[in-house]
């Protein structure tokens, strides 16, 4: 395996620690024999456990081995796989070397492992070959990756030569990108400066637009604005402001779900990570997806200054933001920057002897805001409107007319009308039918 193994080039820079590499040296030092076999043996079943691992976090099944090989190569980010994500495997000499490491990556899906397992009296690898997985519930792995792997596995286990193993893995490039943005919708961040990074929010919520009953003209307003982004056309950062439990979080969660396939992808940031804002632009501006970046609950105390980092990068910078980039953001409060009445009167005498100013300085975050879109919490005819909607579609048993009644009086005692309130509600009458 590791003659195999050393014949990569596009693909051979993965860490040493990685479960192909650490099998290629178990190989290497079976074959020289200068290792004992029991060490070997502790070595295999140590990077086979590292596999089953992977296996567990994404759900492969049936060949371990090749869903793991699958996995390197759609997630390896290399300069032709980024290059196919942008413009698909155009003419070119790279595609002379990367022929060779598919030519290498078929040996790999093709070995034999009996010596190995003849040498050390084991059989791990036929097992791992021929796998039957537990069925686990979608929220105990990632299924959008999962599904992803698994496909492009089999077609990969039928392809004749390189050739079509070039057509299958480039295919994949181009309709789905390479690495972690590739395979997920949703990003948080960890770290800072140089130790940033992106982590992938597995299992995000599969909520839909059709899911959140009313606000009809406010969805056809976020879903405009995100249809003449994904499709590269002009479009606004969107602030999303009113009342709690009115659904503002949901409308951009069921946004990335429905545009997802067409590129769109959320990345979740907090205020203590603003000053990162820059870091992250670069880091994303070349990628060929649209990105949303997403702020919930957004808003300012007089005293905290991050909302200046924001300023700069939505607009103002010296830098001019990427078109791959959009700023989304939830709030309670139109302005953003909380307000005194203070800030309301010229004539006061205090340290700010330009009241006006302030006031404008408030504002003008909220302002660069292109798009607003105002989520009021709905009236008793609205609220009832919203409960017999998810009601009917959850086939509950009850009246309208009884439903309307303990819909009242469920708001009464759980913090008033809203959406967030109806779909608590619902849980409740949902449980106590055994749904």
């Amino acid at each position: 395996m590791y003659r195999i193994v050393s014949k990569l080039l596009m693909y051979g820079d993965m860490p040493k620690d990685s479960i192909l590499m650490q099998m290629s040296g178990i190989f290497k030092d079976l074959d020289s024999g200068t290792v004992p076999k029991d060490e070997l043996t502790i070595r295999v079943y140590t990077q086979i456990k590292h596999l089953l691992q992977v296996a567990t976090d994404y759900a492969f099944d049936k060949n371990l081995w090749h869903n793991y090989l699958t996995f390197l190569l759609i997630t390896d980010e290399n300069p032709f796989s980024l290059t196919c994500e942008k413009v698909g495997a155009n003419d070119g000499s790279v595609n002379v070397f990367a022929r060779n490491d598919f030519a290498a990556f078929l040996e790999l899906f093709r070995f034999d492992f009996h010596h190995i397992e003849e040498e050390l009296g084991i059989d791990v690898f036929t097992r791992i070959t021929n796998y039957k997985s537990i069925v686990k519930k979608e929220l105990m792995y990632n299924k959008n990756v999962s599904e992803k792997v698994r496909a492009l596995s089999e077609q990969l286990e039928q392809a004749k030569d390189e050739n079509e193993f070039f057509d299958c893995v480039t295919g994949f490039y181009h309709d789905y990108g390479v690495g972690m943005f590739g395979l997920n919708k949703a990003f948080r961040l960890s770290g800072t400066g140089e130790s940033l990074r992106f982590q992938a929010i597995n299992n995000m919520d599969t909520v839909m637009l059709d899911d959140l009953v009313g606000y009809e003209i406010q969805k056809k307003q976020l879903v405009e604005n995100t249809e003449a982004f994904v499709s590269g056309r002009k479009a606004n950062n969107v602030l999303l402001f009113g009342d709690s439990g009115t659904g503002k979080s949901t409308s951009i969660k069921a946004i990335v779900n429905q545009f997802y396939g067409q590129g769109l992808r959320m990345i979740e940031i907090y205020k203590h990570q603003f000053q990162d804002l820059s870091n992250v632009i670069a880091r994303i501006k070349n990628r060929n997806y649209r990105f949303i970046i997403y702020m919930d609950d957004l808003s300012f105390e007089e005293f905290e200054i991050e909302y200046k980092f924001l300023k700069a990068v939505i607009e103002g910078g010296v830098e001019t933001r990427p078109e791959n980039i959009l700023i989304y953001a939830t709030s309670n409060r139109r302005t953003l920057i909380r307000e005194t009445w203070n800030d309301r009167s010229d004539m006061e005498h205090n340290e700010d002897i330009h009241r006006s100013d302030t006031i404008e300085e408030k504002h003008s975050l909220a302002n660069r805001f292109g798009v607003t879109i105002n989520f009021a919490k709905p009236n008793l005819k609205e609220y009832f409107r919203i409960v017999l909607g998810l009601a009917h579609r959850m086939d509950l048993p009850q009246s309208d007319e009884e439903l309307t009644r303990l819909a009242n009086a469920w708001a009464m005692r759980h913090g008033g009308f809203s959406g967030r309130t109806a779909q608590q509600f619902i849980n409740h009458l949902c449980g106590n039918e055994g749904k």
